[in-house]
């Protein structure tokens, strides 16, 4: 009776902590305006990594109070729990390393309990083919990038990030070195064509899993382009060019894959790589107003993508299948899930009001501005967002209810689902409506 009183007094403590560190970083962050904090040269945050240090622990709080099924359940509960506060620790001080080799190592040990979330609460058998994959794809794409450190080491004697940055304008390179460098943030974010580690591993993985993944873990990638693209001085180069390419048509083709998914968890993950696709583009375009963008749209798509995985994970507590041709007829309570899923997939197709058609808007013009060629493709990738968007809802709405699926009144958690998408969508669309008060406009 005693452990059982401990472990959920310890996990909603976490639960009430992650959020008030995520009100701490908020005023933490508007007190030091446009000023980096350093100590002791370890740690620096600036206004990039306080946004991002804010979601990684928000969304720890929020992964946590939708993941309350494996702490009834009693399925290891406390492990999980260290797994996810461990994810979280990890995450931040990553975010606010001052030395690129910390940080190298911090971005991939961030794989350790990640794996260990997808392995050991996965869903399917084929988890651990997922988890393979996942871990094949980075650690090999970002072994360059030691290398990188290592060479940035020997040459000037430092590998803090504001010193190297500045005391030097850039590394001179060839496409093909520049390339290999950053590979390892492009597999992570992913960039279209190394992402197949993605739908993998977010089949696979619980509800918490999904969540981390397409709410922080895919952020790392862009994090780690905007510390290093100030190291690296190739801008306005061919390879400049093609990544911009590359990305923007990757992205349409992801959303016209998801046009076509049958699964929820696959259409979500593809819209993910769509999404992010336009922040590659806006941070490869080296504008202000790309850096401006698509930090925005990393918060923007990580609270959006995050909730829509926590939906898809209650649809599944509901009808035992993740296929959409099963998913039918959950319309029904005013307050219920349906309300919940007409909201997220709103914001997701950057509805307004929302950070996310914010963020696109500004990104759209960073990349318009680049390039006239690109203005169509732009056009075309917001269409198909909300196409799949509201072909998602209308296919989960529609038809008659299976008699052999769960009540939604008795496994839909009304409470817990109202608390969990109530405090994704007021971040959502109160950060739309003070865009004024950012550092970057």
């Amino acid at each position: 009776m005693v452990g059982w009183l401990f472990k959920r007094l310890s996990w909603w403590l976490v639960v009430w902590v992650c959020q008030l560190s995520a009100l701490e970083v908020v005023a933490s962050s508007f007190m030091g305006v446009g000023v980096p904090f350093c100590s002791s040269g370890m740690v620096c945050c600036d206004e990039v990594s306080c946004g991002l240090i804010w979601l990684s622990v928000f969304i720890t709080g929020l992964s946590l109070l939708g993941s309350s099924d494996i702490l009834m359940g009693e399925d290891k509960s406390e492990m999980f729990l260290i797994a996810v506060v461990s994810l979280c620790l990890i995450l931040c001080f990553c975010f606010s390393a001052d030395s690129l080799f910390v940080f190298y190592v911090l971005f991939e040990f961030s794989l350790i309990p990640t794996l260990f979330i997808i392995c050991g609460w996965g869903y399917q058998p084929e988890r651990l083919r997922a988890g393979k994959f996942m871990v094949l794809y980075t650690v090999s794409a970002s072994l360059p990038l030691l290398a990188f450190i290592f060479y940035v080491f020997s040459v000037d004697g430092s590998d803090s990030f504001i010193l190297l940055c500045g005391a030097r304008k850039g590394l001179l390179f060839s496409p093909m070195l520049f390339l290999s460098v950053t590979m390892a943030f492009l597999v992570k974010s992913p960039m279209y064509g190394v992402h197949m580690w993605l739908p993998k591993a977010h089949v696979e993985a619980p509800v918490a899993g999904s969540m981390f993944l397409a709410g922080v873990l895919l952020k790392l990638g862009g994090y780690g382009l905007v510390r290093f693209m100030g190291l690296l001085s190739l801008h306005g180069s061919v390879v400049y060019s093609f990544v911009i390419c590359l990305c923007v048509f990757g992205g349409v083709v992801a959303s016209v894959v998801c046009c076509a998914q049958t699964d929820a968890k696959s259409l979500v993950a593809y819209s993910s790589v769509g999404h992010m696709s336009l922040v590659l583009g806006g941070l490869m375009s080296g504008s202000y107003w790309g850096l401006g963008g698509s930090y925005l749209l990393m918060i923007a798509h990580g609270l959006s993508s995050c909730g829509m995985f926590y939906l898809v994970g209650e649809l599944y507590k509901n009808y035992s299948s993740r296929m959409l041709f099963v998913i039918r007829g959950s319309v029904g309570s005013l307050f219920g899930i349906n309300l919940w899923l007409a909201f997220m997939c709103g914001l997701n197709a950057a509805a307004p009001p929302s950070l996310s058609l914010c963020s696109e808007v500004v990104l759209c013009i960073s990349l318009v501005s680049h390039s006239l060629w690109f203005s169509a493709f732009v056009g075309i990738l917001g269409f198909l967002s909300c196409l799949y968007s509201w072909l998602f809802y209308c296919n989960t709405q529609t038809g008659g209810y299976p008699v052999w699926a769960y009540s939604f009144y008795g496994v839909g958690y009304p409470y817990s689902q109202s608390a969990v998408c109530v405090s994704i969508i007021f971040p959502l669309v109160g950060l739309s409506l003070c865009c004024e008060y950012g550092k970057f406009f």
